[in-house]
């Protein structure tokens, strides 16, 4: 059914067609308006059978997720930013005691200092905890990979984490094919959970693990990862034939089969790469672009196959690891340690930054010359760097940067020190 609807609306409306039976919903900012969209659908009797429950903390919203999933209800929670840090020691608890949680995360940046727009910093802060990790391009596809996701968790046995760039997805108007409620049934089966807390048959889950099989716990972890990499693809192409999109699997490709440049990167900025790609397409360039869909586990295989006959990759990535460089990139680099091509990193969209496509131009001319650095900030305003810079030479430390960068560009968000 078509409807012109919100991107966390929609999110909503098809996280209810999952039947989830608990949702455990804590408010914050870019992705309240799932979790206050599903109270509304629960409390028409939209969404019966389901345990609507407000929390006072994103700790506590999977907290009372991992207790719901033990006890074998079908469990969905979101967050964002901050709240995914607070909540990162059940992060890792979900994952290791092997619960199918999906999560919408509403891409958000993490502080100090304070900023609320998006980039992709939280979701990477948690690449490495055990959760599949899927990033959505539009929001037909946040839709679509939602309800793939708790297939996949099901599965598996492994919480998923789907990602959707806040405010740019989250809190945009656009056109939604709905899917049927019968069609989500058909593709999705009621949960059958493999472990269950039950009086009447009493286990132990989250038990203390030492030396002597800690390692063999987290391989096995490392293992449902690995046969991620072939059930995802499996539940997309089911999900295609009863709904007929294709959303969901580990990559998409844009104008690969020729291209010399190739464009890797993940979440929404990929349709304004695509747009500049037809333009130099129109030229008479060869470039085309790669989408990861998910993150984790990661697709290396598909990621070197995309690349094979390439002569140059640019992974442009909204986070980066300070101190070391792109998240993303690094593991682009591995996937293609046996190719003998060049591999840039882009910075670029941090805290919500516009990557127009008059940079992105600028950044793939200099990509098909290659003349980027091995590291690159796009748009990064040098004049402030080295204004910043020079205070420290002079007065021996910094301050609150933040503040001295405000005040420097005249911003009126800056306060007194």
């Amino acid at each position: 059914m078509l409807k012109q609807m919100e991107g966390s609306v929609a999110v909503a409306e098809a996280v209810a067609l999952a039947r989830p039976e608990v949702i455990c919903a804590y408010p914050i900012t870019p992705q309240t308006h799932i979790v206050e969209g599903l109270g509304e659908l629960v409390k028409a009797g939209k969404l019966q059978n389901c345990e609507y429950i407000n929390v006072e903390s994103e700790f506590a919203a999977l907290s009372v997720g991992i207790g719901s999933s033990s006890a074998g209800a079908r469990t969905y929670t979101a967050t964002a930013s901050q709240g995914i840090l607070y909540m990162a020691e059940a992060v890792y608890n979900a994952s290791g005691m092997g619960l199918p949680i999906v999560m919408t995360v509403g891409n958000r940046a993490i502080g100090a200092p304070i900023n609320i727009w998006n980039d992709q910093t939280d979701s990477m802060s948690m690449r490495d905890a055990g959760w599949i990790q899927l990033f959505c391009e539009t929001n037909q596809e946040a839709v679509d990979v939602h309800i793939q996701a708790f297939k996949i968790a099901e599965t598996l046995n492994v919480p998923v984490m789907v990602c959707m760039d806040g405010f740019i997805l989250t809190h945009a108007y656009e056109r939604i094919d709905m899917p049927e409620q019968a069609q989500v049934d058909q593709f999705l089966p009621p949960f059958n959970p493999r472990q269950v807390l039950d009086p009447a048959h009493p286990v132990s889950m989250g038990a203390m693990v030492g030396p002597e099989a800690f390692t063999e716990v987290r391989y096995l972890a490392h293992h449902r990862q690995l046969q991620a990499l072939e059930v995802i693809p499996k539940i997309a192409a089911e999900y295609n034939a009863i709904v007929g999109r294709d959303n969901g699997g580990l990559i998409s490709t844009y104008q690969t089969e020729d291209a010399e440049t190739l464009i890797i990167s993940l979440g929404s900025v990929i349709g304004t790469i695509k747009d500049v790609i037809d333009d130099r397409r129109a030229g008479g360039e060869k470039i085309g672009c790669v989408a990861i869909r998910s993150f984790r586990p990661f697709p290396i295989a598909a990621i070197r196959e995309a690349c094979s006959k390439a002569k140059r990759v640019v992974v442009l990535e909204k986070c980066f690891a300070v101190g070391l460089g792109g998240m993303v990139a690094s593991n682009v680099r591995m996937a293609l340690a046996t190719q003998p091509l060049p591999v840039y990193n882009v910075i670029a969209g941090l805290g919500g930054r516009p990557i127009t496509q008059k940079s992105l131009h600028k950044l793939f001319d200099q990509a098909a010359a290659d003349s980027l650095e091995g590291l690159h900030f796009l748009d990064l305003n040098h004049e402030i760097i080295e204004r910043e810079l020079e205070r420290e030479r002079l007065e021996g430390c910094s301050g609150a940067v933040a503040e001295n960068i405000l005040r420097g560009i005249g911003a009126v968000a800056a306060s007194k020190v």
